[in-house]
């Protein structure tokens, strides 16, 4: 059948440099979020800047809207971002806990094979 090749856990440094990498791409991506959802609330719901900060924030933080949207396309944009925004931010706490989460799951791996 298939023979595993048994590999030693990466050293702390090299997990630590795997932990800010990931880091350092998932406030780039959350920054690109933001940046969309500040863009839309004042292109397309016609929000003064300031609030459209403030609105793109809140959602994107999942604390919901707090400016209000009064035109048609500036509600469908709304919506959409909220969808966007909370698969955005589950998708990066993902991203962010990976290297965690293989290095324990491979630590098991590792311990199983010892016995």
């Amino acid at each position: 059948m298939y023979e595993h090749k048994k590999e030693a856990l990466a050293p702390l440094p090299v997990f630590f440099g795997r932990i800010l990498r990931n880091l350092v791409i998932a406030i780039i991506i959350l920054f690109i979020c933001l940046l969309i959802g500040i863009l839309g609330y004042h292109y397309i719901a016609h929000i003064v800047w300031i609030d459209a900060i403030h609105n793109a924030s809140m959602i994107l933080s999942g604390m919901g809207p707090v400016a209000d949207v009064k035109n048609f396309s500036g509600k469908i944009f709304s919506s959409a971002y909220a969808l966007f925004s909370g698969v955005a931010f589950i998708t990066n706490i993902g991203f962010l806990l990976a290297p965690a989460v293989h290095r324990f799951l491979h630590r098991l791996h590792i311990d199983e094979n010892d016995d």
